[in-house]
């Protein structure tokens, strides 16, 4: 399988192909790169659907800030990617479009809700994408599909033009092969001037306790593998204890499910045209009292203090991305059940007003699948985080690996 159309419907990655590309500048820091978007970023004159059929025919009539910035900067935007319904879940099998599949195991998921995003990068169907991030939307996808994801800090990147999940919580960010072109589009998306970057391993990295004991041996192997080639570059690595992170799974939920509930509403009056776990959510979220959302708000600024206490004594947080093998596609899988699941180790993060970083680290043991890392900085440590894992790239070939799955 070696054609652009064979790969594209294999994953089901891509919702829209735009041929010719949209307006760009003719030059500039990613002039001539191959750029997907989330199918839940306005485009001007493009569908964008949002894998729903609410949204089945919408067209909006401006873009995104962050697509008036990437065509600034000279990007190629060719193609909208699916994704989980209203970017709400972990396994991108929810929307409108059909599922997505994962290109190294055509019978497993991408994760999501950004799947078509990552799933599009890891094919070889367009250079760098564009996802958004919530509970792990960037994260566990980029995991999944053995390739790089940033989520940016919160408010860092501009989310004007991208439909919302949760806007307490909710980010923009970008996915690609490796941390250095991540990073240039991290520069344009932040509306920074480019920089080099400097690879360095961090001083000392916070290796979090809790959540190593129910984790999948294959994963906790190459995580822990990881962690020695920080190691041996000097770093130190220190166990950690994260206050609130039993809870904060929880607290995140209560949040999202909250404005989930806050922004469907409306739509429940005509429940057939959700997709039945996104109905599931939604009704969830009706049922959040002001006075729980009020106590997750306060459970998440305490948090955040805890986590800026935590920084002071450490540049990072090491943690997998996934505590577990990646899943196959199911059609009988509770999938809230399997959604928690797949976002235990990247929720939490998401309380934070900081970024983190996803990387490949490495193929299961068992099934071949890759298995990624997380990186987790204090708030304004996106150059930090993007130099550790360009020094940890340079050390690994994790993220140079292709699926069977891809466009040659």
């Amino acid at each position: 399988m070696s054609s652009v159309p064979e790969v594209q419907a294999a994953t089901n990655a891509v919702v829209t192909t735009i041929d010719p590309p949209l307006p760009h500048a003719p030059g500039g820091p990613l002039a001539g790169v191959r750029v997907g978007l989330k199918d839940s970023i306005d485009t001007a004159g493009v569908r964008t659907t949002c894998g729903s059929a609410y949204f089945a025919d919408r067209v909006p009539d401006s873009d995104a800030e962050v697509v008036s910035r990437l065509a600034a900067a000279g990007a190629l935007m060719v193609a909208k990617l699916n994704l989980s319904e209203f970017a709400i879940g972990l396994t991108s099998q929810n929307s409108a479009s059909g599922p997505v599949r994962n290109p190294w195991d055509l019978s497993r998921v991408p994760g999501g809700s950004s799947g078509g995003s990552a799933a599009a990068v890891a094919a070889g169907l367009v250079e760098v994408a564009l996802g958004t991030d919530t509970g792990g939307s960037v994260r566990v996808p980029a995991a999944a599909c053995g390739v790089t994801g940033l989520r940016p800090g919160i408010s860092v990147v501009p989310d004007a033009g991208t439909f919302p999940v949760c806007e307490l919580v909710d980010t923009v960010g970008p996915i690609a092969r490796d941390v250095e072109l991540v990073a240039r589009v991290f520069a344009v998306l932040a509306g920074r001037d480019a920089r080099e970057l400097e690879p360095a391993p961090p001083r000392r990295i916070g290796v979090p306790e809790l959540w190593f004991d129910d984790l999948d041996p294959g994963v906790a192997d190459l995580v822990a593998a990881a962690g020695r080639v920080f190691a041996e570059g000097g770093t130190e690595l220190v166990p950690v204890q994260v206050p609130g992170i039993a809870s904060a799974q929880d607290v995140l939920y209560t949040i999202i499910y909250s404005g989930i509930a806050d922004l469907h509403s409306e739509r429940l009056a005509c429940p057939e045209l959700f997709q039945p776990d996104t109905l599931t959510r939604v009704q969830v979220g009706t049922g959040v009292s002001e006075y729980e959302r009020a106590e997750a708000l306060g459970a998440q600024r305490e948090f955040q203090r805890g986590l800026d206490e935590l920084f002071e004594q450490v540049d990072v947080l090491l943690t997998p991305a996934l505590p577990v093998d990646v899943p196959p596609a199911r059609t009988d899988d509770d999938v809230l059940t399997t959604t928690r699941r797949l976002a235990q180790l990247s929720a939490p993060w998401s309380l934070h007003a900081g970024p983190t970083l996803a990387l490949p680290a490495g193929r299961h043991a068992v099934s071949g699948m890759p298995v990624g890392l997380q990186l987790t900085a204090p708030v304004g440590g996106e150059d930090l985080l993007l130099d550790a894992g360009a020094w940890f790239q340079q050390r690994t070939a994790w993220h140079t690996l292709r699926p069977p799955c891809a466009v040659d």
